[in-house]
């Protein structure tokens, strides 16, 4: 379904098609082309057949010019250096762009989690979790979930961490358990920025969400909290889809019920008496709303002619390869990019961070308001620039605010030696 773009360039070729719209120097752009530093190490653990098991990992720590370097760890056997790479870089436009005060980081192991019992995992976390020990903290880089890891993964680089310091600091790392110094709203969060993203861009377009046909490419967490929350705005899923297939139903859908049967079943497919669809066929069909909320390189050049959508909004991270956002912008499909559709999850992450360093926790009902007012504020922000610069589309817009931010930092900042 998708083709092969490298995503590390891919994020290079972000970068240099904003810096044509910015005053910023080559050298500088350069510079915010490549990350800071990047850890690869090779894990060994025993595995529980008494053999050992040797686990490539890599942490790419991007940006730091706003604050420390913040990002998730991914257990998929996809993760590759220069995927952790891009991701990071990702992140550190991510953060500029919601104007919350953390460079971009991202870490990875290249494995297969569901190969794996809870024990060997627990052994393989804590492993990489000790191999990072000199490169995060508090104020130095803090990790948080991404694919396949969560709260349980999350506790335990905590633990680890806090043993081997000999000290208590929950801020090391977001995305915790609520009884591990975690944040209400933190699991919800990616989901929610993706429904607020496409709500203010359907208000934008002159629209409503409300009367939006939606199909979602993807149903984990951000997919599925996605639906439910577009289909409570008043939006109708028609379809959904996981790594197992598709489900089309022209008359919509309960979203949350649908996320029920994959919980039971451990997929989407065989819900209700909906139609069986592909996951191309499902990122092709006329709908308000496309939602893809899985992997990298899910929508190709090929792909993206057939695409009917009016409206993309990219909950997952580098969804859309830049030839495929050519073929879109020459097809007047507005896609909102991933750097603000999915900085949910990166902005709770922060108020946890805040929370843990208070030693205060707030409701779920102001983290909530929190990230609206955040996630409104950044959308605003981007057409501003969108219409300032006159850039063909919202990403080359995004990347815009986010490289004049970063490097406005940089600037004042100063470099040294």
């Amino acid at each position: 379904m998708a083709d092969q773009a490298n995503p590390f360039e891919s994020l290079q070729t972000q970068i240099e098609a904003a810096a044509a719209y910015t005053d910023v120097s080559s050298d500088i752009i350069e510079r915010l082309k490549h990350p800071e530093r990047v850890l690869e190490t090779n894990l060994s653990i025993e595995l529980d057949d008494g053999t050992v098991g040797v686990f490539k990992a890599f942490r790419s720590q991007y940006n730091g010019d706003r604050g420390p370097y913040k990002g998730g760890i991914r257990y998929h056997p996809g993760v590759t250096r220069d995927e952790v790479k891009a991701l990071s870089g990702w992140m550190a436009a991510k953060c500029a762009i919601v104007d919350i005060p953390y460079g971009g980081g991202k870490g990875g192991i290249e494995i297969d989690p569901g190969e794996h019992s809870e024990s060997e995992l627990e052994r393989l976390t804590r492993a990489f979790a000790t191999e990072l020990r000199p490169l995060i903290g508090e104020d130095r880089d803090i990790p948080a979930p991404d694919v396949n890891t969560g709260q349980r993964e999350m506790n335990w680089i905590k633990d680890t961490y806090e043993t081997l310091e000999q000290t208590t600091a929950p801020g090391v790392i977001t995305g915790k358990a609520i009884d591990s110094g975690g944040s209400e709203g933190r699991v919800e969060a990616t989901g929610r920025s993706t429904m607020l993203a496409a709500r203010e861009a359907f208000e934008w377009l002159g629209r409503d969400l409300a009367d939006a046909t939606v199909a979602v490419q993807g149903y984990g967490n951000a997919g599925a909290t996605a639906a439910r929350l577009i289909d409570e705005a008043g939006g109708t899923i028609v379809a959904a889809s996981d790594s197992t297939g598709g489900i089309y139903d022209p008359a919509g859908f309960d979203a949350a019920s649908a996320a029920e049967h994959k919980a039971e079943t451990g997929t989407v497919v065989g819900y209700n008496d909906s139609e069986e669809i592909t996951n191309e066929e499902l990122l092709t069909l006329d709908v308000d709303l496309l939602v893809p909320a899985a992997l990298e390189n899910a929508i190709n050049r090929s792909l993206a002619a057939d695409v009917e959508a009016d409206l993309i909004a990219e909950a997952a991270n580098g969804p859309i390869t830049p030839a495929a956002d050519s073929v879109l912008t020459e097809k007047d499909v507005y896609v909102v990019p991933d750097i603000l559709t999915n900085a949910g999850g990166v902005t709770v992450s922060y108020f946890e961070w805040v929370q843990n360093r208070q030693r205060f926790s707030w409701t779920e009902a102001r983290v909530n308001d929190e990230l609206e007012r955040v996630i409104t504020t950044a959308f605003d922000d981007l057409i501003e620039a969108f219409d300032a610069t006159e850039t063909p589309n919202l990403r080359t817009a995004a990347y815009v605010v986010a490289i004049e931010r970063i490097v406005s930092a940089y600037d004042q900042g100063g470099n040294w030696p």
